[in-house]
């Protein structure tokens, strides 16, 4: 008896056996750990494990476009100036950060928050087109429904989350514990953040003040 005719005779109800010959037809490909696990360091395999089960992530970095978000060219910029990756671990790194944006991609993927620092947008990592892509990147995935990105401008000045970068996760399952303190910020930044629309419009005016500049200086040129 076929795959599909045994379901069937089980009462399978037709979204499940979907799901079910999906799974079946991807057995042979290697999974995520298998292809990118034994190059990377333990904490961050241990972290790329707690987000593909996470219901809700927030992120919070005041330097760097957070991992999950960066284009391929920002991450190989990034992890290229890294003092502990060796040239030969580049492209295995990137390909394993560009890897875990299938999170973005799943049937139910985690309600996604981002609080990025302005200063987050204004350091040119890679020069001027690696963040040109890196802006029109941003804008796309915050029109994502499940994903909400808030910038805090520098004009605030002092700010909640002066203490550092961090990720806070929550799961369905386990409740995290000493938890208050992060989520203290995360409130307070909600709260000076500007809103979703005027994150959007700030990345957009910066694109568009950055490739009048850089149309300006190839006429020049």
């Amino acid at each position: 008896m076929q795959v599909a005719g045994f379901l069937a005779v089980c009462r399978v109800t037709e979204e499940q056996r979907d799901r079910l010959l999906e799974l079946c037809d991807g057995q042979h490909i290697p999974g995520w750990l298998q292809q990118h696990g034994s190059r990377l360091p333990e904490q961050l395999t241990t972290l790329i494990d707690h987000e593909s089960t996470a219901v809700a992530i927030s992120y919070f970095q005041a330097m760097l476009v957070p991992g999950i978000l960066q284009t391929g060219d920002y991450a190989r910029a990034v992890i290229g100036r890294s003092a502990n990756v060796s040239a030969e671990e580049v492209e295995g790194r990137v390909a394993a950060r560009l890897a875990r944006q299938s999170l973005f991609t799943r049937e139910r993927p985690a309600c996604f928050t981002f609080y990025l620092h302005e200063f987050v947008l204004r350091l040119p990592v890679g020069g001027t087109g690696v963040m040109l892509e890196q802006w029109e990147h941003l804008l796309r995935m915050s029109l994502r429904p499940y994903l909400t990105l808030q910038v805090v401008p520098a004009a605030l000045g002092a700010h909640a989350g002066l203490t550092g970068g961090f990720t806070f996760m929550e799961f369905a399952d386990f409740h995290p514990v000493e938890i208050k303190a992060y989520q203290c910020v995360l409130g307070a930044l909600a709260e000076t953040a500007l809103s979703e629309g005027e994150s959007r419009e700030l990345i957009a005016t910066l694109a568009t003040e950055f490739s009048a500049d850089r149309e300006d200086h190839d006429d020049r040129a």
